[in-house]
């Protein structure tokens, strides 16, 4: 027993000498590298600094969701129908107990007589001492109670700035004139992007009925918040209240299900930016193996003398291993701090898109997974061309011609480091989607795009290897064959600025195809002014008043409201009920607006079935034409039956067609299209729809259609592009804030190459000013290799970006791709700048250095 524990600490103290010889040999052979492999690392680090502060902001917006969620809704439960609620329900309601508010919330048309301007808003009428978890902000702080007890409005903060509107001014709503009792800026559970479409003025429930705005076919939500007492939980009450719901066509909401509904749409938002700087970390990943790759290069010396002096294969693999994990730590914890200042500005770079307030926390797990992954990361990319140590004879050292070569043939090691870096890649991919099969078509994007980027790297070495022209000027012939000489970080550079010149510019076509799509509204011709709301004894009016302003009226479009019954044979009830089902809920509960006409419009294209645009005899099921993504919805094909009802009246239909429509043309669209012979005697309103030569007519024709058709709204199609614009712009800003993160990569990559071989440019510089070249033919070589570098990069990352933006336009959005050349040429331009800057600033001191230095150092 005695000489087995003998046995134990002799091994336990020979593992401690080893490790201590292999710790030793690290920091000793490291004592001339450090820097420059730091510099490596720090490209990795910019990536590892996003995706840190990416997931310390998810987490700290789940966190905070979850600790706010009865404030982000306000209430307990909040029921919601969109016809008011009828006495079954309002005897249910009786017997709940608690506190109890109502809300009905219409959407019409804001005027405001100081200016004579309006505006689309969407108008919320309450009673009651909602909400009860949370608070109204408002300025000045007493205008909740001012509009409660009085006839008074609180307006949102952004419409009255974009008015010019002022505290103590009037504001017309349908046929009532209110003071303004103060400016609206925060609603619990709403983001501030959501006034950019729909500002939000609250006023007392019992004005509303003044406005004379809830009309026939009028759009009206009737809600009723509920706080209940302790001892009820709300998801329970909601459970056991579900029957009565699906029966009466209402929708429950509670905490918790609002809390789990804003975290999923955070996370996605989360997942997305995590995938954008990921890219970051793959290019500095790349420039982190580049530059392990020269390095291994330059020691093949020393390991061949460690393998002569008896060390192993693994305990040389082992020592410049352990140089790369302690530096890529290093580049991971300043990383890591880079991370939590990134993650403090982010709330305020999305603070518009978020529906809380962030607290400045550290969110020290997310924080920890991100540190774990930087260091994972960093050996798995540094591994890659390390495995190639162990294959390092000894005869290297003796520089004989009878040295042994290296071994060749497969190396299975490296395989497989590269197979487990890929299924990293992959993991991470499918674990920040939230389809495995989005997850899988990311990394295919990236594969192709790493696949181009290295294909044209070695094709540009190629051609540059064959085709250069002797004629040339030698400057220009040495600045080519640095592309291709040994060393050259010519594949590295291609791929970390193509790629990161790739995400950016795909980025801003992507914006400006959805631009340019809805931008149509302002093609000669097209229509920019909706009317809608119009009642059946208002239609002829209204039209007669745009005439007057010498307007043509383009489209006058009957609405008829209807809900679905039954689908194929099955109730709403029953498929509600059906927790299996594959209609969703609100499809079910949908309010469908549809029209009726003899003919397709030109935004609509038929793809199966026969349309049908008369029906003299209602003896059988009416053929519709329904939209084909609400058919896909619904579940229904060809011949499939379907109940509506029509106001208090089924009519039982068949699909006898499907149509695509063309959504992005800004005009009245719709889900279901009806033949004429059937709606006509429904209870229906009115769409009109105009165009108006000016931004003057137009507004002209809204004053003139609220003052005198108070009920009737206006959708200014021209404003609706610009918010739209806005809105884009948000969202597209804080996506190129970390798609940035590539492109800094991608130059701290282009740096640290210039800086791994910077003793071998020393030495070529040396070699070329002994036989005669001058320091300004060495800066011009500099220049034109760069110059190249950055062109090449520039040129695939720019065509990846118009394939990438073409694709997306064409599957995804369905819209005309036309890229623009200003936009390409300035792209082009900057990368090819910012490449030559960056290399030649790192290349300093390249044409400086006195011979007799680099020849000392040689012989020494």
């Amino acid at each position: 027993m005695g000489t087995w524990r003998n046995g134990q600490r002799a091994v336990a103290a020979s593992t401690v000498m080893a490790m201590s010889w292999l710790w030793k040999m690290a920091w000793r052979d490291s004592r001339r590298s450090r820097k420059r492999l730091l510099l490596a690392m720090s490209a990795i680090s910019v990536g590892i600094a996003a995706c840190i502060a990416i997931t310390a902001f998810d987490a700290n917006v789940r966190a905070t969701v979850h600790n706010q969620a009865r404030a982000l809704l306000g209430a307990d439960l909040v029921l919601s129908s969109r016809q008011p609620f009828d006495p079954e329900t309002e005897a249910l309601l009786a017997t709940l107990g608690g506190e109890q508010s109502r809300e009905i919330s219409c959407t019409s048309m804001a005027y405001f007589p100081k200016s004579a301007a309006s505006r689309l808003v969407q108008i919320r009428a309450l009673a009651g001492d909602f909400p009860y978890y949370g608070m109204l902000e408002t300025v000045p702080p007493g205008a909740v109670a001012a509009f409660r007890t009085g006839l008074q409005a609180v307006v949102d903060d952004g419409l009255l700035r974009q008015f010019d509107a002022q505290i103590g001014e009037t504001i017309t709503l349908g046929t009532l004139t209110l003071p303004i009792a103060g400016r609206l800026t925060k609603i619990p559970g709403e983001a501030a992007a959501v006034a950019l479409i729909s500002p939000r003025v609250y006023i007392p429930i019992a004005a509303l009925q003044q406005t004379e705005l809830l009309q026939k076919g009028s759009m009206v939500t009737y809600k009723m918040y509920l706080k209940l007492p302790p001892e009820i939980d709300a998801d329970t009450l909601l459970e056991a209240l579900r029957p009565h719901l699906s029966t009466h066509r209402l929708t429950g909401d509670t905490a918790s299900k609002r809390a789990a509904s804003l975290g999923r749409v955070m996370t996605n938002l989360s997942h997305f930016l995590n995938l954008v700087s990921f890219i970051a970390v793959l290019l500095g990943g790349v420039g982190v193996a580049s530059a392990i790759q020269v390095y291994i290069k330059e020691k093949l010396n020393t390991i061949a003398v460690l393998r002569c002096v008896g060390a192993r294969p693994w305990q040389a693999l082992a020592v410049y291993l352990l140089q790369a994990a302690a530096l890529g730590t290093i580049g991971t914890l300043v990383a890591g701090v880079c991370g939590l200042v990134i993650q403090l500005a982010l709330p305020h770079l999305l603070r518009d898109f978020l529906p809380v307030t962030l607290p400045l926390a550290i969110a020290w797990p997310a924080v920890l997974r991100g540190l774990i992954m930087g260091v994972g990361m960093v050996l798995l990319f540094a591994l890659l061309p390390l495995v190639s140590v162990r294959r390092v004879t000894p005869l290297v050292a003796l520089r004989t011609a009878s040295a042994e070569p290296q071994p060749g043939g497969r190396d299975f090691w490296r395989w497989g480091v590269l197979l487990l870096l890929v299924s990293t890649i992959c993991v991470f991919a499918l674990t920040h989607t939230a389809r495995w099969m989005d997850g899988l078509g990311f990394c295919a994007a990236l594969g192709i795009a790493f696949g181009l980027l290295t294909l044209v790297a070695k094709l540009l070495m190629a051609l540059v290897r064959s085709a250069c022209p002797p004629a040339w000027p030698y400057v220009w012939r040495q600045g080519l064959a640095n592309l291709y000489r040994p060393q050259n970080q010519t594949l590295v550079l291609v791929v970390a600025l193509g790629l990161g010149t790739c995400l950016l510019m795909t980025l801003y076509f992507t914006q400006r195809t959805l631009l340019r799509q809805m931008s149509h509204a302002d093609a000669a011709g097209q229509p920019n002014l909706i009317l809608f709301d119009i009642q059946s004894d208002q239609r002829d009016d209204v039209a007669a008043l745009v005439r007057s302003y010498g307007l043509t009226v383009q489209q006058q479009i009957p609405l008829v409201t209807m809900r679905l019954v039954t689908i194929k044979g099955r109730n709403v009830v029953e498929l509600r009920a059906d927790k299996s089902g594959k209609v969703p809920e609100w499809a079910l509960l949908w309010e469908y607006r549809a029209t009726y006409r003899e003919h397709l419009r030109d935004t609509e294209t038929l793809i199966a079935g026969v349309w049908q645009g008369r029906i003299e005899h209602l003896d059988a099921a009416v053929p519709i034409s329904l939209e084909e993504d609400i058919a896909h919805t619904l579940d229904v094909s060809l011949g499939d039956a379907l109940v509506f009802d029509v106001q208090g009246v089924p009519i039982t239909t068949t699909v006898g067609s499907l149509r695509r429509v063309a959504w992005q043309r800004v005009q009245p669209n719709f889900f279901v299209l009806f033949p004429t012979g059937v709606l006509e005697p429904a209870p229906q309103f009115h769409v009109l729809v105009t165009r108006a030569p000016s931004p003057d007519l137009l507004a002209a024709v809204q004053r003139a259609v609220v003052q005198q058709f108070p009920n009737v709204s206006a959708i200014d199609l021209t404003f609706l592009l610009q918010t739209l614009d806005a809105m884009i712009q948000k969202i597209a800003f804080a996506i190129r804030f970390m798609a940035l993160f590539s492109i800094a990569a991608g130059l701290l990559v282009l740096t640290s190459a210039v800086r791994t071989g910077l003793y071998q440019r020393v030495r070529e510089s040396v070699l070329l000013r002994t036989l005669g070249a001058s320091r300004a033919q060495l800066r011009q070589i500099l220049l034109i290799e760069y110059l190249f570098l950055g062109g090449f990069a520039a040129v695939t990352g720019l065509l990846l970006a118009v394939l990438a933006s073409w694709a997306l336009a064409s599957f995804l959005f369905e819209a005309v791709f036309a890229p623009a050349l200003l936009p390409l040429v300035l792209a082009f331009l900057v990368v090819v700048a910012l490449t030559v800057v960056t290399g030649m600033l790192g290349s300093r001191g390249v044409t400086t250095r006195p011979p007799l230095e680099v020849l000392r150092s040689e012989m020494g």
